[in-house]
């Protein structure tokens, strides 16, 4: 598939309530390496199958949440092109320093009409653990916890569903493979950049700027069984799973880290081409869309966000 401008998610900075629980989290039991913790007391991790020097940001806070999601563009000069349409739309733009965080070039963000913060950015370093290129392992050293071997994508509670859609799809050239229509307007739209079911995804929602979960990549379902062997040795909170969903098609558990973030292990999923129609689920098969075994809506799920 050629791709140009935006590749993929690259960064989520996620709020914690207590920064040694959520390292024993993230780097214990979902298996991200520690990068580093700078002076700001911001801690930087990245997945064993990632190149570059991060991808999860924890600040410690009086409140759970999202600080922002970046996605990874192709050069410089992307990044410069889609600030000029972001701010053609009429959407403030504002600059990060490169340096802000180690190992990342200057960066660009905007807040979007569900009241979130994206940010867009070309250059960071690659990891000195990088997976090799010649003659490659599989892995370096041998994944911990529940393997997880990317950032794979984000699902955002926001209000103004239809603005959101306009601006990522005629802004920042996103499609969409999958949504949930009902009769009174659109409950939820699954977008994508690349040629995966989804890199970010958005349910209608009264209040803004809120984070349903966030969701880190397995290889297969043997993987996803794993990660249930991890969460009930450790007594995670598990949220629903291992399950399948109708929607994308991927397999999938919900679990929660320490600060009450909801985390989701994934595997799976279509291939999805900008040429695809877009599938639509109604009202009345929504719940075998978001659940297919179970077949229903599941109320918790769908209330509780940070």
């Amino acid at each position: 598939m050629s791709q140009e401008g935006l590749l993929r998610p690259g960064i989520i900075q996620l709020r914690v309530l207590d920064m040694d629980e959520a390292i024993t989290h993230y780097r214990d039991r979902i298996g991200l390496d520690l990068v580093s913790t700078e002076a700001d007391g911001r801690v930087y991790l990245k997945a064993f199958d990632e190149f570059h020097r991060h991808s999860v940001v924890l600040r410690e806070a009086d409140s759970a949440g999202i600080d922002f999601f970046a996605f990874k563009a192709d050069g410089q000069d992307a990044v410069d092109g889609f600030r000029k349409r972001v701010e053609d739309y009429g959407v403030a733009v504002d600059d990060v320093d490169a340096g802000e965080m180690p190992g990342t070039g200057k960066r660009i963000g905007f807040n979007i009409p569900s009241g979130h913060r994206i940010e867009l950015y070309a250059d960071m370093d690659l990891s000195d653990t990088a997976p090799e290129t010649h003659n490659p392992y599989i892995y370096k050293e041998e994944p911990r916890g529940m393997r997880a071997q990317r950032l794979d994508h984000c699902l955002l509670y926001g209000p103004n569903l239809p603005e959101v859609e306009k601006f990522f799809t005629e802004v920042l050239d996103f499609h969409i493979p999958e949504r949930v229509d009902l009769p009174d307007g659109t409950l939820a739209i699954w977008l994508t950049v690349s040629n995966k079911a989804h890199d970010i995804a958005f349910v209608n929602h009264p209040e803004p700027g809120k984070l349903h979960h966030v969701a880190f990549y397995l290889e297969d379902w043997n993987d996803i069984g794993h990660a249930a062997d991890v969460m009930t040795r450790y007594d995670i909170s598990r949220d629903i799973g291992p399950t399948r969903h109708g929607i994308t098609r991927g397999q999938t558990i919900y679990f929660f880290d320490p600060s009450g973030n909801r985390n989701e292990v994934f595997c799976g999923g279509y291939t999805a081409y900008k040429d695809h129609p877009t599938r639509i689920w109604d009202g009345n098969h929504v719940g075998r869309g978001i659940f297919y075994y179970e077949r229903q809506m599941n109320d918790a799920f769908l209330s509780v966000v940070t």
